[in-house]
């Protein structure tokens, strides 16, 4: 009886076995999070003597160039979720590379800007970013990066 079971659980209908192939042919959601885990780690590999991860050196480049940013702000830009951005910059502030301001506008706002301390790391960590995105580059070839750098610049904005 056992043996019976067994094998009705491994057989897969018609339909499912159609739908695997498509999806397993020419997923692009698969495709993307392969080409991300790849990217990333090679970032990470390249900002690890430095003690920060991809995401969160990505988030220095963001305030930055946009500080003094709110936090919806680099969500928005970012086209990141709350809980990710929020746990990520948990960690920015308690090592002293980004601070929280009083709000221009007087209100319950805290934009943040980079302290001396992160601002010194985004200009050590340039060259291990250029190394890495030579690398990336060098995966990726000339028309997968033109497509990526295009894709990713045509991407609505997110919120209001």
């Amino acid at each position: 009886m056992h043996h019976v079971n067994r094998m009705k659980t491994r057989q897969i209908p018609a339909r499912g076995a159609d739908a695997t192939r498509e999806i397993t042919r020419g997923c692009l959601l698969t495709r993307t999070r392969r080409i991300s885990r790849v990217l990333t780690a090679l970032y990470d590999q390249a900002y690890r003597p430095f003690g920060i991860t991809s995401p969160q050196f990505t988030l220095l480049v963001i305030i930055s160039r946009l500080g003094p940013v709110s936090r919806a702000e680099i969500g928005r830009q970012n086209h990141q979720e709350r809980s990710t951005l929020t746990r990520n910059l948990q960690v920015m502030l308690a090592e002293g590379w980004v601070e929280e301001i009083p709000s221009l506008e007087g209100g319950r706002s805290r934009p943040l800007v980079l302290t001396k301390a992160g601002r010194g790391l985004l200009r050590r960590a340039a060259p291990a970013w250029r190394a890495a995105q030579a690398q990336a580059r060098a995966i990726l070839g000339r028309a997968g990066v033109a497509a990526v750098m295009d894709i990713a610049n045509d991407l609505p904005r997110q919120g209001p």
